[in-house]
Formats: structure tokens, sequence, C-alpha cells
């Protein structure tokens, strides 16, 4: 006779480690916790952060602030496209070197040095218990987090809190501009934290750490997108996020030179008839052109058009100009993708 034990879903089973209870559990929330077990129950696979945030229904930046965050716990290493347990020693060791210095050990900097200090490089996150203490500590920073949740409408992970901590900390910048920076990230659907950072790793890098400069920031992206949103239209592009150059190149043409959306299209139509392409750089020197030339109307454009088409008939076979405009704007620096 032969005997067999059912036990169900205990069947098959996958090990977590102990430390994860006797050390994060209180600390880790929800988010991490999933990924976690999401990567120990797929231990020997090949999948990526996409991979896991479509399991999970869950923003892939949380996924990789979820990994980070038990990369800095000591639970996992990250080597190239693999991730492994880490020594032995190293998880021992984790609470014996701490991986944030807290600023009161901070060597002094003087308000002058402080003021034109640069974010070169993006510094090491505080770990969870660091985060709790400043919260336990100072209620601004502890209304900075809540504040934080109602803007983004979810509870933050201890990686979020531990970004905006370092956004405060290491970055310099007050709890107000923290804050506007994350109703502007949520205006344009960007709330995910890795945004978030690079963002105010720039607006740190621009000093942009006032209330008044954050406003003045704000206004001038605000402006720079609405211009965008016209060039879409002229042109009929589907809505996409512009390139570096697009926005740049957006408020000029709409703002500054106030030209109408017939003229944008216009320049794009010529963009696309000489270079068979829509083409930012290209289009920016037509623009350019008929702005210094006081150009301002379809019919101005189409009367210049056929004064130079003219012009080059009645050349005929007569030496050729040194200075060719139509090839000046072809073969311009600025005619680059984009």
């Amino acid at each position: 006779m032969s005997y067999s034990i059912n036990l169900g879903s205990w069947n098959s089973v996958f090990a977590v480690p102990c430390s994860v209870v006797d050390n994060n559990l209180k600390l880790a929330g929800s988010v991490q916790l999933k990924v976690l077990l999401w990567v120990l129950r797929h231990a020997g696979e090949l999948f990526e952060e996409q991979d896991i945030a479509e399991a999970l229904g869950i923003d892939r930046a949380d996924v990789g602030d979820a990994m980070v965050y038990w990369q800095e716990t000591g639970l996992i290493t990250s080597s190239g496209d693999s991730i492994a347990p880490a020594p032995a020693a190293e998880a021992e060791t984790e609470k014996a070197v701490p991986p944030f210095q807290p600023s009161e050990q901070k060597p002094a900097v003087s308000k002058k040095e402080e003021k034109h200090r640069r974010v070169l490089s993006r510094p090491q996150k505080p770990d969870s218990e660091f985060v709790a203490k400043r919260m336990s500590e100072s209620t601004e920073i502890a209304c900075l987090m809540q504040s934080a949740q109602e803007i983004l409408g979810r509870l933050i992970s201890n990686g979020d809190a531990a970004t905006l901590l370092m956004i405060h900390d290491d970055f310099g910048l007050p709890s107000d501009v923290i804050i506007m920076l994350l109703q502007y990230a949520v205006s344009i659907d960007k709330a995910n934290m890795r945004y978030i950072e690079k963002v105010a790793m720039n607006w740190a890098d621009g000093e942009i750490n006032t209330h008044e400069k954050a406003e003045a920031k704000l206004s001038s992206l605000a402006a720079s997108q609405k211009a965008w949103r016209s060039v879409e239209q002229a042109i009929g592009m589907p809505h996409r996020t512009p390139s570096a150059k697009e926005e740049a190149y957006a408020p000029v043409w709409v703002d500054d030179w106030n030209f109408s959306l017939p003229m944008i299209r216009e320049a794009y139509d010529r963009t696309v008839d000489a270079t068979g392409k829509y083409n930012a750089g290209y289009m920016n020197k037509i623009l350019e052109r008929w702005h210094q030339a006081g150009i301002t109307t379809p019919k101005q454009a189409e009367d210049e058009k056929i004064k130079r088409a003219s012009s080059r008939k009645k050349a005929g076979n007569e030496k050729q100009p040194t200075f060719d405009i139509e090839e000046y704007e072809r073969t311009s620096i600025y005619d680059t993708k984009g």
C-alpha cells in the first residue's frame, strides 16, 4: 500500500528569507513586499521591471524603487542584468554601516557655499529608519509626506518617502517648492518618483529653490506646453511629449515671433516639400527668415516665394549667388532630427 499527503497549495512553495519578517516587515510597504514575493517566486527566470509592473498592476517606476529598496536593505545585490542574494556578511552588517549620514553629522557649510552648491550626481537615499526618525523629529517633514500622499492620490512607499527626504535634505529644495513640483508632475501625468527626482535635481542645479523661482519656472513650463499644443494643432500632429528642441522652439514661434497657426502650417508644409519629412530645425530657419523679413501672413509668404522663384529664373545662366537661402536652410546646423 502506498501513501501520500496532499498539502494542496503547499505542494509548491518558495523560500522567503527570515530577515524579511524579522527586520523589514514593519518598515517595508505593500509595493516593496509584492515586488519581493514576485521576484522570489520567479527565481531563475529572466524578467524585466515591466514584467513585474504588468503582473502586479503597478507603475514600472514603483517597481524600480522597490528593487532599490531591497538592495539598500542588503537583501539582494544587482550586477548588470541579474540580481542575487546579498552575501551573509553584508546582510548582517547592514545596520552597522548606515547608508545615509544624518544632516547633523555633515561638515558645516557656509551660507555662501550652500547657495552655490550644485547637485552633480545622485546622492544615496536615506534608509527607512532614518526617514521615520526625521518624520518623528520634524513636523515639516511629516507634513511634506502627508501632502505628497494627498497630491499623488496614493500611499507613498518607503522608497518614495526616501526620495522626497533626499530632495529636501540633499538637493536643498524646501517643502513648498517640492509640493509645487509634485503638483506639476501630477498635472502632466508624470507623477512617478523617478521623473520627480530628475526634475528636482535639475531645479536644484539651477538654484530654483524658492517659492518665487518655482512659480517663474512653472509659468515658463506652462507657456512652453501651451505653445507646443498650438504647434501640434497647426501641423496636425497627434499629441505627444515634445523633444527638447521642439520645447525650446515652440514658445519662440508662437509667443516671441507671434506667428499664427496658418503661418506655422505653411512653414511645416514647405519643410516637408523640401526635405520629405518634418524637421523642427529646418522649419525654425524658415520662420526665423520670415520674422526677420517682417513676413506675417500667408499672402506675404506666398508673394516672397514667387519673388524668389522669379529672381532665380531671371538669373538664368548667370553666376549663381554665393549664398543660397534654401541651401542654408537645408544644411543648417539646426537641421537635425527632431
